[in-house]
């Protein structure tokens, strides 16, 4: 499992890497089969902006996310993909039922 955070005009802090790597693991050691993330951190206005692109079961979710702050902006970003991921997961379930 693969991290790659990427600032767009914003400078990525020690600190805020690391709580995107503690926010990440979580996500990791919940869904195993995720092979990589890529994020992406910037600010427009005065809008922190967050957007990820996960590589999960041979798809891709994508979720972006705004805030105030970069942190609440990267939580918004976790939840919503682990929301994606999750509703991804039921539908692979389902189609499991029916199919026999």
């Amino acid at each position: 499992m693969q991290l790659n955070l990427t600032g767009k005009n914003f400078q990525i802090t020690p600190a805020i890497k690391t709580h995107s790597e503690e926010k990440f693991n979580q996500l990791f050691k919940r869904y195993t089969p995720v092979n990589n993330v890529h994020v992406v951190l910037h600010i427009e206005n005065i809008d922190h902006c967050a957007e990820g692109t996960l590589h999960f079961h041979g798809t891709e979710i994508h979720a972006a996310s705004k805030a105030s702050d970069m942190y609440i902006a990267i939580n918004e970003l976790v939840d919503k993909l682990s929301d994606q991921m999750h509703k991804h997961k039921e539908k692979m379930i389902d189609s499991h039922r029916h199919s026999s």
